[in-house]
């Protein structure tokens, strides 16, 4: 895949996709980590409505949550599904960095990319997606989470090997967009992914960009 071609997907996308809700990119970083531990396998809606019971029960800090309630944590978290692991970690996480890092992530998010993503995934529970989610989003670092989505699509469109893991996909597309558009790439192929290129019947002949999609030319040419 070249750049230029990469440049034409994303340019498509924009031009054709609205972008996912409750994306902010100013939020507190501890609550960016939060919310993406609740987020895990679970839809955007009951992501909202876990954090809305966490914010209306505690406040969102490190020293509040680490002293929460498990049982309290568990049912503020319950619509979202996998709530007793999920309290589980919000609770440790919390109490790690409330204790070791004075209850702020921003000595961790100050510190160069790659030490900062090992940083934040020796915390327990905390994969590459959930550090590099925080770091792209609220410290503005040059990191692209990849989600099932980005990864699905990623594949699909030729960004990224077929046989590539989650490291190879993420640098795969680091090395075809400019840091500026990074978040930008994130968001569009999650969106892509959604609406069009599904997991389970992808709708190729809709699709905004099945001209540059080498998946959809080997199709044709199978058909």
């Amino acid at each position: 895949m070249t750049k230029t071609c990469a440049e034409a997907i994303l340019k498509a996308l924009q031009d054709t996709l609205d972008l996912p809700r409750l994306v902010k990119t100013n939020r507190d970083p501890f609550e960016t980590l939060i919310v993406t531990i609740i987020s895990q396998n679970t839809a955007d809606t009951n992501t909202q409505r876990a954090f809305e019971n966490l914010s209306k029960r505690f406040e969102i800090t490190p020293q509040a949550l680490a002293n929460a309630d498990i049982n309290t944590l568990e049912s503020c978290l319950l619509v979202g599904g996998l709530y007793k692991s999920k309290a589980k970690t919000i609770k440790l996480v919390s109490k790690i960095i409330h204790e070791n890092f004075g209850g702020s992530l921003q000595p961790v998010l100050s510190l160069p990319l790659e030490q900062a993503r090992e940083t934040l995934t020796e915390l327990p529970g905390i994969g590459p997606k959930t550090a590099d989610v925080v770091l792209l989003f609220s410290a503005n670092q040059p990191t692209i989470p990849v989600d099932t989505h980005v990864y699905r699509v990623s594949k699909r469109l030729g960004l990224a090997p077929a046989n590539g893991n989650y490291e190879v996909v993420r640098m795969s597309l680091r090395s075809l967009y400019q840091a500026k558009d990074y978040l930008l790439v994130h968001l569009l192929l999650i969106a892509h992914g959604r609406k069009y290129c599904r997991a389970r019947q992808p709708l190729c002949q809709k699709c905004p960009v099945n001209n540059n999609c080498p998946s959809n030319m080997l199709e044709d040419r199978n058909a």
